[in-house]
């Protein structure tokens, strides 16, 4: 049975990701623009993605009703990407997360997904504040988070290990 969506858009379907969507994860995990400005998940192959799912998007789902969502474009169905709210033991507030394929940047797609996914929060989840972390080279990113209008507030550590990253902030 195929997951409802949990939002559409204009252009785009957001839905839970599924274990289905293993080799969809692999991939964009392993894209070089999210390494490098999001992390490495550990995830290599097809294999390594299940686990993944299971402890990080599924056990948001399951603890918060939100999590990651697997976004797809309506016409067509091709997957570009994901979006979501993800709440982080180490930070206050929920925040917003997405990663797309880079064929698929520059077209609005990110901003339409992140707009509707933040308005989903307030009404479906009763989210007054949300927040997003960003690398402070990662320009498209910080464009969006501007342009869905979140606020620099601050630099931020989330492990003494990395590099600092920027953190916005949004009242709903």
């Amino acid at each position: 049975m195929a997951t409802l969506p949990e939002l559409v858009t204009p252009r785009l379907v957001l839905r839970r990701l599924e274990f289905t969507d293993a080799a969809f994860i692999a991939r964009l995990l392993n894209e070089p623009s999210f390494l490098e400005n999001i992390g490495d998940r550990g995830v290599r192959t097809e294999e390594d993605a299940p686990r993944y799912l299971l402890d990080g998007p599924m056990a948001m789902y399951a603890k918060y009703g939100f999590g990651l969502w697997h976004v797809s474009l309506k016409e067509g169905g091709t997957p570009i990407g994901m979006c979501g709210l993800l709440k982080r033991d180490t930070l206050p507030d929920a925040d917003i997360g997405y990663a797309y394929f880079p064929a698929h940047w520059g077209r609005g797609y990110a901003l339409e997904a992140a707009d509707a996914t933040l308005r989903h929060g307030a009404d479906k989840f009763g989210l007054r504040r949300v927040i997003a972390v960003v690398s402070p080279g990662n320009t498209g990113s910080i464009r969006v988070l501007e342009k869905i209008g979140m606020q620099f507030e601050r630099m931020h550590s989330m492990r003494p290990e990395e590099p600092d990253v920027r953190l916005y902030g949004r009242t709903l």
